[in-house]
């Protein structure tokens, strides 16, 4: 018997269905419902069309119902807009734009409505100079308002990848741009002893950077809009745009059988399949396992909603396809910057009081003595039978490989043990003989072993000066370059003959500049009765941590200026207080 499919929504998991289903059932009626004018269209790519990188418009359209009626014969029907779904009835109510309302029935039904911008009830959030980002008509409107206004400041609240996004392509635009965040940090997935990376250079770039400060109003000033902040701080511009989260687009559902979450998103088993027989959802406004946590979440990305359509077409053809989870693996480009993470960060771990190791890396991206090599940090995350929790990357070059790899092992359940075995491609202008996969397994699997004692620079803060002997195990030039304050200098190449200088009764706490030479003082310390702490990432990990973006450094690499400093933690960002004498 033929089977009638409605679509409610295209994008990435609504056409992907559709042109699954066709593949897999010739005879099928397959209708796709899209309220808006365009089926499928490229959603990360907007803000790069709107900051001109991206020339053409036309690019920014993967598929047209003209195209997707001649390819896989599916009659598209745009402007119509589902109002309501008939369960008892298997029918949908549609109102287009050109055949008015009427209903349509189905035997089987995919929601795919999307997610919308979150606006919340802000004074003055209706103002026309605030606009939102999510589909081809807000793009249109917000470049429109660019190249015609004589636009000179922007000012885009949410630090999310959008936000971030929007701040780069304005500034590309010639735009003085100012980004405000009401969390402590931008980028959310990220833990802030990663993310400071990506917020140095923001402001590197001549973006203002508010953190911690969220919106309290819109005030029209004259002929530009203000906004004003929690802390009463006020910053004025031609435009905002407003980036802090989208909410699932599901209110037309509110009324009928199906379940859903505490947020409006749908609730779906693992066939994609909805608490009511042959209507299946799929994207952005659906409930998902955590691959890692295994709690409900939401996770809005395009390639989980593209395999969500795929799995939902095979189970209305008979064919056994589940879904596994999310797991969060994403990454943006911040001006020449790379921030890529797979998996949880720490913070959610926390929230789940889920038990956790961390280690860091601060390797290049290919062989130091082969030209061109750049600076990257690697952060991974497990538990203690090895099992691999998350990874956070940033850097320069090579960052979507090293996360790529790893977000590959958790998919397949993989340990420290196993990136430490994997056996990757190497040449010098590629990678080191040991990847940075190799040696992040390489240091996890030592603290597992016992053979490596690591320790955060948030924990040593709060070590009294009696427990311990700061020592800075680098060369006696870096020592007087750039130190902590506390710090003694014996070089790790010095240790074994200096041994009395040091105190066994107190807790020797290591450093060096990324984590290696500490590693090799804690070998031949532990080796020689004493207790000792390596801190984990050395000084480039300190030096990451106390940037401040009201007083951005002048260095990508995050190397100070010759000052000293004691080991001081802000008590919001964690973040390492290097204090002049």
């Amino acid at each position: 018997m033929t089977k009638k499919v409605i679509i409610v929504g295209g994008v990435a998991g609504g056409a992907s269905a559709a042109a699954r289903l066709r593949r897999l059932d010739e005879k099928a009626e397959i209708i796709m419902l899209e309220r808006d004018e365009y089926i499928s269209f490229a959603n990360c790519g907007l803000p790069y069309y709107i900051g001109e990188t991206i020339q053409e418009r036309n690019e920014l359209l993967v598929q047209t119902p003209e195209a997707m009626k001649a390819r896989f014969n599916i009659d598209v029907r745009i402007n119509s807009e589902v109002m309501d779904v008939d369960i008892e009835n298997r029918k949908v109510t549609v109102n287009s734009k050109t055949n008015g309302t009427y209903d349509e029935s189905y035997d089987y039904l995919i929601l795919s409505p999307g997610a919308k911008a979150l606006k919340p009830s802000i004074p003055g959030i209706d103002n026309n100079k605030v606009f939102t980002l999510r589909n081809i008509p807000d793009t249109d409107s917000i470049k429109a308002y660019v190249d015609n206004n004589e636009t000179k400041a922007a000012i885009v609240i949410g630090g999310g990848y959008v936000g971030v996004e929007m701040a780069e392509n304005l500034i590309q635009r010639g735009l003085h741009v100012t980004l405000c965040e009401a969390a402590p940090h931008i980028l959310a997935p990220f833990d802030s002893d990663m993310v400071v990376m990506a917020e140095k250079e923001l402001v590197e770039n001549d973006i203002e950077l508010i953190l911690n400060d969220g919106v309290k109003a819109f005030n029209q000033i004259g002929n530009q809009i203000e906004v004003v902040l929690s802390s009463e701080k006020r910053v004025e511009a031609d435009i905002v745009i407003l980036a802090i989260g989208v909410v699932p687009d599901t209110t037309f559902l509110k009324n009928t059988e199906l379940e859903l979450g505490p947020k409006g998103h749908i609730i779906v088993n693992d066939k994609m399949q909805t608490n009511i027989e042959d209507i299946y959802a799929i994207g952005d406004a659906i409930e998902v396992v955590d691959f890692i946590t295994k709690q409900k979440t939401a996770i809005p990305l395009a390639g989980p909603a593209n395999k969500q359509g795929r799995i939902a077409a095979d189970n209305i053809c008979g064919i056994n396809s589940s879904y596994k989870g999310t797991q969060g693996t994403a990454i943006i480009k911040v001006f020449d910057l790379t921030a890529a993470g797979t998996g949880a960060n720490e913070r959610t771990l926390q929230r789940f009081n889920i038990p956790y190791k961390a280690v860091y890396l601060h390797p290049m991206s290919h062989a130091s003595y082969y030209p061109g090599f750049m600076p990257m940090s690697l952060k991974l995350i497990f538990n203690d039978i090895g099992k691999i929790l998350g990874a956070q990357c940033i850097g320069y070059e090579g960052v979507d490989k090293r996360i790529d790899i790893i977000a590959t092992a958790i998919r397949y359940d993989g340990t420290v043990d196993d990136l430490a075995e994997l056996e990757l491609c190497y040449a010098p202008p590629f990678s080191s003989a040991k990847d940075p996969v190799n040696m992040v397994g390489f240091m996890a699997q030592n603290v597992l072993a016992g053979l490596s004692h690591l320790a955060a620079w948030k924990d040593i803060a709060s070590y009294k000066d009696q427990d311990y002997i700061l020592v800075d195990v680098r060369t006696e030039d870096e020592f007087q370059n750039s130190h902590i304050r506390e710090a003694i200098n014996i070089p790790v190449d010095s240790m074994r003959e200096r041994l009395g200088e040091l105190d066994k009764n107190k807790t020797i706490v290591a450093y060096c500049e990324v984590g290696l030479r500490g590693y090799i003082a804690d070998r031949i310390l532990t080796q020689n009765g004493f207790k000792i702490l390596n801190v984990a990432g050395g000084y480039r990990t300190s030096s990451i941590l106390s940037f401040d973006p009201k007083k951005p450094g002048n260095t990508k690499e995050f190397n100070h200026k010759k000052t000293a400093g004691s080991i001081t933690i802000d008590p919001d960002t964690q973040a390492v207080k290097h204090r002049k004498e």
